[in-house]
This record gives structure tokens, C-alpha cells and sequence, in this order.
């Protein structure tokens, strides 16, 4: 029989810029399916250095490391397989919470966050947003080359969303997440109230620090 406990585990994340009581924008950003948070957070060293002092980029690592091809050589993290699958969602909600208050509480009480996951971090930042529906929610979400999941309940969904600018981005040579398939996600995401604004941009499956900082720059 099958059983579950629970135990103390080190999380780590990589952060750009400093707190103060000048920071202005907290950016929470989840990396996608095989990377390193120090690898991953590099994209968005231009967006913090345009803002030194009033932004702070924070990118948690996912719990779960393995060797990208066979049994050494490059590391990758992941947020989640189909494996216990519940377990781990729980696991990734109860560590984002913990980082958020650990952030917040370093933060002025005026702060603006935004969320932002690429690839399979866009799964990961929703199904944890929406379990905090009606608690807390971000004044910002990026979803950046994935995808809203389906299975999160309606409800919570709408408690989310509602009112909730949405901003869906993809390349337009992404072979996961095309033009089409964002159009139709900006639709669903629509319906549930958010405000939705469709970006792209001439590239595949990655981040682009024109955009990121275009983003920043609309969020200010």
C-alpha cells in the first residue's frame, strides 16, 4: 500500500537585484522542462539592469534534478512528471507559497508582482495561482510558450482571472506553441475575464530580452 509523509527539502532559486524600499516590481519567473535556474535567469539580466534599483528578478529551481542524457554530464530540473502527479503539484504549490511570503516580506507593501513561467513553467505558476484564487494573486501573468491547464477547476479559474492582465506569448516558429494555439488559448482565457493581450515574436521555443523588456516597460 502506498503511503506519503512529509520532509524538509532545500529549494534554491538565483535572484537579480537587491531589495529595498525602492523596489517597485518583483518578478517571480518559473523556468521550463530541463534548465537551470542559473542558466534560465541570464534572459532577464537586461530587464533588471534597465530598473537596478526598483526591479528584482526572483527564478525558483524546480525540486527535481536529472541528468539530460544518460547518467552524467548536463544537468536539467523539472517541475513535474506524470508520476504522483497530485503529490507533486501540492509540493510545488506549498513552495511557491513559502517563497512568496519569504519575498513579500522583503518588499515595500506597494509592490507590484508579476508571474511569469515559460514552457512547462506556465503550468507550474497557474495551477499554483489558481489554488491561492481568492487569496492572492499577482498584478501581472505571463504566460510565455505553454499553456493554462485545462483540468484547473472553472471556478477557480474565474476567481483568478477575472480582471487579471494575461499576456500569452510565443515565437512564431515555436513547434510547441504556434500562432494558432495561442489564439485559441487567448480565447479561453478571455472567457474566464482576463485581459488578455497576445505578444510574439521571430523565434522558436526560447525567451527574447526585447520582449522581456518591452514587458517591463508596460508594466512600470
Amino acid at each position: 500500500m502506498e503511503h506519503h509523509f512529509s520532509v524538509t527539502r532545500t529549494a534554491r532559486y538565483e535572484q537579480l537585484g537587491k531589495f529595498s524600499a525602492a523596489t517597485r516590481q518583483l518578478w517571480l519567473v518559473a523556468h521550463g522542462y530541463g534548465q537551470l535556474v542559473e542558466y534560465f535567469s541570464r534572459h532577464f539580466k537586461s530587464v533588471q539592469v534597465l530598473d537596478p534599483t526598483g526591479t528584482v528578478i526572483v527564478a525558483p529551481e524546480a525540486l527535481s534534478r536529472f541528468y539530460l542524457n544518460g547518467t552524467n554530464g548536463r544537468v536539467g530540473a523539472s517541475w513535474m512528471t506524470t508520476a504522483d502527479r497530485l503529490t507533486e503539484i501540492a509540493d510545488q504549490t506549498a513552495y511557491f507559497d513559502a517563497l512568496l511570503d519569504h519575498l513579500l516580506r522583503a518588499c515595500p507593501p506597494d509592490v507590484r508582482v508579476t508571474v511569469l513561467g515559460f514552457s512547462q513553467g506556465t503550468a507550474t505558476v497557474s495551477r499554483w495561482l489558481a489554488a491561492k484564487a481568492g487569496q492572492w494573486r499577482p498584478h501581472q501573468l505571463v504566460l510565455w510558450a505553454g499553456d493554462f491547464p485545462a483540468d484547473i477547476e472553472a471556478s477557480a479559474a474565474q476567481q483568478l482571472l477575472q480582471a487579471l492582465p494575461v499576456v500569452l506569448v510565443s515565437g512564431e516558429q515555436d513547434g510547441y506553441v504556434g500562432p494558432d494555439k495561442l489564439r485559441a488559448q487567448a480565447q479561453v482565457l478571455g472567457a474566464y475575464g482576463a485581459q488578455v493581450t497576445v505578444r510574439s515574436f521571430e523565434g522558436n521555443h526560447t525567451l527574447y530580452p526585447p520582449l522581456l523588456r518591452q514587458l517591463h516597460a508596460a508594466f512600470a
